[in-house]
């Protein structure tokens, strides 16, 4: 948890121990399903924890904000970002089941009732939503047609971005992003000192210019 208060000091005494408590609920199921390799469990709350926290960074959910993690795995970005952002609300998405358990089983255990979690493929979701995140799931031109029809029509400015995507990814994204128009880059590493982060970023795709 050193690392998570180095970089979020302010945390409630709820926050904080939401937070302490994902290690241990990790380490338990991740015995049972396999969600998160052996190696990153050494380093969980920076590669898991911290990293999803990233998109905090670049913006904070207001109160009210609907937000949709697609391809959420074990729950990465949703669980971390919800214990953060108590009074929005995450819709939790995947297509494999036992991961899915896993994301009800760690949201039930940590007592937060923001969180919905649904095995669906995401274009099969009919809700509509503020914003969209996800972390490396795909390539962008395969990702951006899973969104479509999924934001609410009011596209007013509330957070300093316009409702979008975030969009948790590393490496150059050059090529990847050849056929998007309008897109904004922020390098974590301009947040996060660690040498992890060097190359990981935060893409955040408009909505209403897309």
């Amino acid at each position: 948890m050193e690392i998570i208060l180095k970089y979020f000091p302010d945390l409630t005494a709820e926050q904080i121990q939401r937070l302490s408590a994902l290690g241990r609920l990790y380490e338990k199921w991740n015995s049972q399903i396999n969600v998160i390799s052996r190696r990153d469990m050494d380093h969980f709350y920076e590669r898991h924890v911290l990293h999803s926290l990233g998109i905090a960074k670049v913006l904070s959910f207001p109160a009210g904000t609907d937000i949709l993690d697609i391809g959420t795995g074990g729950g990465f970005p949703g669980i971390p970002l919800a214990i953060l952002f108590p009074g929005s609300e995450f819709m939790l998405v995947d297509s494999i089941g036992k991961k899915i358990k896993v994301v009800e089983e760690v949201a039930k255990e940590l007592g937060l009732d923001n969180v919905t979690a649904r095995h669906q493929r995401a274009e099969k979701i009919k809700n509509r939503f503020d914003f969209i995140i996800s972390r490396a799931v795909t390539q962008m031109p395969r990702f951006l047609p899973w969104t479509k029809g999924k934001f609410k029509s009011d596209t007013k400015e509330t957070t300093g971005l316009a409702k979008g995507i975030l969009y948790l990814k590393g490496g150059d994204l050059t090529e990847e992003l050849e056929g998007v128009k309008n897109y904004q880059i922020f390098n974590l590493k301009d947040y996060f000192a660690e040498v992890f982060f060097d190359t990981k970023k935060v893409l955040y795709i408009p909505v209403h210019l897309r």
